[in-house]
């Protein structure tokens, strides 16, 4: 598990030196200086980050010194990190994991030029980086994350939707995440049906179906192995990092709490599975602002926004409530 302990320290133009060597046809030295740094992320997608850099005043606290500048000067190196701190619209000092940091650089920043070499050069200061205009940052951003931290492989994948599978009935209880009951609803109401290979909610729901479904449940923090085994963003750690800046840490533990108090029920509460989504259907008819964080104005770059920030009502989770609640018995409740 990653601790405050295994922070890294690094400048935040080497965020860029990242793409830029991904998308080298020949490495130049100033894209050799972020290899070990490569290699840890590889290790460690989500290895927290602190970006420092030499920019003083009120943030001198974490300047950095002048032993990771690359050898255009040391002024250059200041502008090249306070530009780059400005298009990822944060501070000297933040922390962030490295997926996270990584794919906000790549959803803000479009292309280097101008950012680590300009196009009139005002004097030997300010010559900049000689790959700044080389068109290597902007292939190595074409190929995504990925560039940087592989995707989770496929066979992986299949081998562990199987093995998940099989221990689903074994499971006693099972263990899941709030909002990911309201998320198989919105599946089946979107026309997922079993077998679904990229998580266990479809079969799950299919179990709770059945009207003597023994199946219990039990309401956990964070992702769990029993429904995203075979997730591409179910991390070796047990993490979730899925959404367009892998902020699933955060949106994904607001959903949650936005379901259990609808639900007026608490982490670590079991109940059967069938009695548990009946509870859901006649608790919360509408997954707007439960599951969508709408209730406050997000710009695109927030770790807060997820796809269902910008979902139209009524959707899927309405259309499957609809759906299921004749066979889920919610109508002889009344």
């Amino acid at each position: 598990m990653l601790t405050d302990n295994t922070l890294r320290s690094v400048r935040p133009y080497q965020l860029a030196c990242l793409f830029c060597r991904a998308g080298a046809q020949t490495l130049h030295p100033a894209q050799e200086r972020v290899a070990v740094l490569a290699e840890a992320i590889r290790q460690a997608p989500d290895l927290p980050l602190m970006l420092r850099c030499n920019l003083g005043d009120v943030f001198a606290y974490q300047n950095c010194g002048t032993a990771e500048d690359t050898p255009e000067g040391a002024d250059f190196n200041r502008k090249r990190d306070s530009d780059l701190l400005q298009w990822l619209d944060l501070a000297p000092g933040t922390v962030l994991p490295a997926r996270m940091l990584l794919k906000r650089l790549l959803l803000r920043l479009p292309s280097v030029a101008g950012v680590c070499g300009y196009e009139h050069v005002t004097g030997p200061a300010w010559r900049g980086c000689a790959k700044a205009f080389s068109g290597d940052y902007e292939r190595g951003r074409e190929r995504g994350i990925e560039a940087v931290i592989p995707a989770r492989p496929k066979a992986e994948m299949a081998a562990e939707k199987e093995r998940s599978i099989e221990a689903m009935g074994k499971a006693v209880p099972i263990p899941v995440r709030p909002h990911l009951l309201l998320c198989a609803i919105c599946q089946y109401g979107g026309g997922t049906r079993p077998p679904y290979p990229e998580d266990n909610l479809p079969e799950l729901l299919e179990q709770a179906l059945i009207p003597a479904c023994a199946l219990q449940v039990e309401l956990v923090t964070g992702a769990t192995w029993a429904v995203c085994a075979s997730c591409p963003q179910f991390t070796a750690a047990g993490c979730c990092v899925t959404g367009r800046l892998s902020g699933a840490a955060l949106y994904n533990e607001a959903k949650d709490l936005n379901v259990l108090q609808a639900m007026g029920l608490t982490y670590g509460t079991a109940m059967g599975a069938r009695d548990l989504f009946r509870l859901i259907l006649e608790r919360i008819p509408s997954a707007d602002g439960i599951c969508a964080l709408n209730r406050v104005p997000l710009p695109e770059h927030s770790v807060w926004r997820d796809a269902c920030h910008s979902m139209v009502f009524p959707g899927p989770y309405e259309k499957g409530r609809a759906a299921l609640w004749e066979a889920l018995g919610c109508a002889d409740r009344r």
